[in-house]
């Protein structure tokens, strides 16, 4: 069966096609990671290595023998569901309020798929395109993380929900200004900022309200990755950000902003409750009134204030916007600490995990032991 009969909704092409602009830059710099030349680049090449120790294999780190119920892919309170507490939900049978849970996780996770296929292009550009050997070394690394993401969403969605949306047009907007855009910074500040940001607060809610154990481990899994990605795009924005004009600064607030907008207009999965027979309009009204979805909103900005922050890019109109967005005050949080936070409970779930394989294997020893004194 092939992944377009797998679409809920039509597609269109399978291939999109974004026009490149831009130089290939290359380094005869050679550099190398543990090397000291004094450049004040040991950061970036120790990620680099970093990067190189942390490659894992989805097929034998994810239990995929773990069962999913498409009609309930993630176990989360059906109050998440935009559409719980309408009168629509209430003449719902239980069977609707399935194929409901199950296309809402399915158009959650397909835009994760988009993302990390996009954020795989992103990271290969940025090997191409940008200056310093070192970034290309690590943004090697991630381009091989995103291809394993995307490797995990597309499993998940085929073999365990059953169907896929399209691509939401706001992420593919969002993805588009990201890749046609000319300047060696703007993938790491549409993708590494922006999209990547977006994706972690979405992973986490999702990671941390799931009863499920399949979605709770790619989720972390993947998360685990993510934070080294962000940490790139920090070090690397940092020290360029610092050599830009204002009017270069102000160019590049204006693409934060005109992106956290449309992220938090469009980003609502409308698509799917259009799918149910609601009218746009209503569909909307109900996205906007549902206080788990106005929270989660406010989430989807708790990795990129703070980040946006810490590059520079601080100035009066973007404090003005997030002010706007009812966002300003994540600006202070602890951005190192949620990373290491998610680095720590992709470790948990392996330790717990080996223990759990460790116990089935003493098992088995132990019962051959006493088969062997019994005269099996």
């Amino acid at each position: 069966m092939s992944t377009r009969e797998l679409y809920v909704q039509d597609p269109g092409d399978s291939r999109w096609t974004v026009p490149a602009t831009g130089a290939a830059r290359f380094t005869w710099e050679a550099m190398y990671p543990g090397e000291k030349n004094g450049s004040g680049r040991d950061r970036l090449l120790a990620l680099y290595q970093k990067g190189k120790d942390k490659q894992w294999d989805a097929a034998t780190r994810i239990d995929w023998d773990l069962e999913v119920d498409p009609k309930d892919p993630l176990g989360t309170p059906d109050e998440s569901l935009s559409l719980y507490g309408t009168p629509h939900w209430d003449r719902m049978t239980e069977r609707d309020r399935g194929d409901l849970r199950q296309h809402y996780a399915a158009w959650q996770f397909s835009q994760f798929l988009h993302g990390e296929q996009g954020a795989m292009v992103c990271a290969a550009r940025i090997v191409e395109s940008v200056p310093d050997l070192d970034a290309k070394f690590y943004s090697a690394t991630q381009t091989m993380d995103e291809a394993r993401h995307a490797e995990i969403y597309a499993r998940f969605l085929k073999d365990k929900i059953g169907m896929l949306y399209p691509v939401n047009d706001s992420l593919k907007a969002l993805l588009d200004d990201t890749l046609a855009d000319s300047r060696w910074d703007m993938p790491y500040l549409g993708m590494q900022v922006l999209i990547e940001g977006l994706a972690l607060a979405a992973f986490g809610m999702i990671r941390d309200t799931t009863t499920r154990p399949l979605p709770k481990r790619i989720l972390a899994y993947v998360m685990q990755d993510e934070a080294r990605h962000v940490a790139f795009g920090r070090m690397a924005l940092r020290d360029h950000c610092r050599q830009l004009t204002d009017v270069e600064l102000r160019e590049r607030e204006e693409f934060v902003i005109e992106g956290c907008y449309l992220m938090r207009d469009r980003l609502r999965g409308t698509e799917v409750l259009e799918n149910f027979g609601i009218p746009p309009a209503e569909a909307a009204e109900f996205t906007e009134r549902s206080e788990f979805l106005r929270l989660f909103r406010k989430l989807l900005f708790s990795r990129i204030v703070p980040c946006v922050k810490d590059i520079g890019l601080w100035g009066p109109r973007l404090q003005r916007a997030y002010l706007d967005l009812g966002v300003f005050d994540l600006g202070d949080a602890n951005l190192d600490l949620l990373m290491a936070q998610d680095e720590e409970l992709a470790e948990q779930l392996d330790a717990e995990r080996f223990a759990a394989e460790e116990s089935a294997r003493t098992a088995e020893v132990a019962d051959a032991i006493a088969r062997g004194a019994a005269g099996d």
